[in-house]
């Protein structure tokens, strides 16, 4: 058999008033994911261990099959494998977010969703201004990008927040503070984060590439944020796990890097923008050419999620149309070139309510199709159709792949 799973990153959400209390789910058009769920099995899974915040890293890595109560280390350092950071045993890497601050409220936590070639320049302009020992910035893509530090002069033991989870707040109620009020390296972390806060300001607002944006009405790199930051990952490889061999395609580093500590392909698709203008043909070609010869794809869909932190509940109903149109449709009409033989599993890693416009921690609704195994229960992909499905709630991402591949 061969396996894809199609992530539609942060769909689920919570009923919307102006939706007749509807989730987007619910409300949004979407003829060949119910399709998929009428002859299919359906269920919940809890993508978030308790305890855990529901960041990405921590939802995909579950639905990978890892345990990110034990496996994840940080976003950062994921990010920085995707980017190709050279991180020894000690460093600690960051993720660092290219932000807008107006009148110290964060406003946005893309700088306007930046492109790749100007928060490329606006980074390394960091990187050659900014000179102190141990303090390296690393290029990603569009606003998200990468802060090494030494790790045996600096410490990860700091508490940090992403910006998407604060906006509209003033960010000074949000800068890193040590785990351990005790603990110096702690504490001379958190200083120096601080301090190149302040400092990528005075740098940035004075850069042409800021001064253009600003010109044109666009939200302008005010500063960077630095969060989530952790040493390499080392986890048990995908194919060893579950004797499966893989690839990942996405336009996002974070889930590049899951897929590359665990040993997968990662898949680079010339116009993948984490954006409703992403390329989803080159996506699905890309996936279904990988299946040729690979055992299992992951297939990662961003423009939902970004969409759903506008809190434009039309903005995200459109997104998800497009997954099903560009994403669930091909896919599933392509599953007859592998003779009954390709499972596919659709899911998002976590809610991403509207109403918040951050990430919440509630199960997940889900669909496995498997050709060989088809039923006749007509309904709609959603949250509450998942809940009354029948494989119930999935406690964890290890058995959901194991459900997936029916070991």
């Amino acid at each position: 058999m061969k396996y894809i799973i199609l992530i539609c990153d942060g769909a689920a959400d919570w009923p919307i008033k102006q939706l007749e209390n509807k989730t987007i789910f619910e409300a949004t058009e979407t003829p060949y994911l119910d399709q998929i769920a009428s002859i299919s099995r359906m269920g919940l899974l809890k993508t978030v261990p308790d305890g855990m915040k529901p960041g990405s890293e921590c939802a995909n890595m579950s639905i990978m099959g890892y345990r990110p109560e034990k496996d994840l280390s940080g976003r950062g350092p994921l990010e920085a494998l995707s980017a190709g950071v050279p991180l020894n045993d000690s460093d600690i890497a960051f993720r660092c977010n290219l932000i807008t601050i107006e009148n110290n409220f964060i406003k946005d936590y893309s700088a306007g969703h930046i492109t790749t070639e100007e928060g490329r320049i606006l980074i390394n302009y960091l990187q050659s201004k900014i000179k102190i020992e141990g303090v390296d910035f690393y290029p990603g893509i569009q606003y998200r990008h990468i802060l090494r530090l030494n790790g045996n002069i600096f410490s990860e033991e700091i508490e940090t927040t992403p910006p998407h989870d604060v906006l509209d707040k003033n960010y000074k109620d949000f800068l890193p503070k040590p785990k351990d009020p005790k603990n110096y390296k702690a504490i001379k972390t958190s200083e120096l984060i601080i301090d190149l806060i302040k400092q990528s300001n005075e740098l940035l607002r004075s850069h042409e590439i800021n001064q253009i944006r600003q010109s044109k009405g666009k939200r302008i790199a005010s500063h960077i944020f630095p969060w989530s930051g952790g040493k390499k990952p080392n986890i048990e490889p995908f194919s060893k796990k579950f004797g499966l061999n893989g690839s990942v395609i996405s336009a996002v580093d974070l889930i590049f890097g899951i897929g590359i500590a665990a040993g997968l392909d990662p898949i680079y698709v010339k116009g993948a923008t984490g954006l409703p203008d992403t390329n989803y043909k080159g996506k699905v070609e890309a996936a279904l050419e990988e299946l040729k010869t690979k055992d299992f794809v992951y297939l990662h869909i961003e423009a939902i999620d970004e969409m759903a932190h506008t809190g434009d509940y039309q903005k995200k109903m459109n997104a998800l149309k497009d997954f099903d149109q560009y994403i669930v449709k091909p896919i599933f009409e392509a599953e007859e070139l592998f003779n009954q033989e390709l499972c596919i599993a659709i899911l998002p890693d976590h809610p991403t309510p509207c109403e918040i416009r951050t990430h919440s921690r509630e199960p997940v609704p889900f669909v496995i199709y498997n050709p060989q195994q088809k039923i006749n229960n007509p309904r709609k992909f959603s949250e509450k159709n998942a809940k009354n499905g029948e494989y119930g709630l999935i406690e964890n991402g290890e058995d959901f792949i194991y459900l997936l591949t029916n070991n």
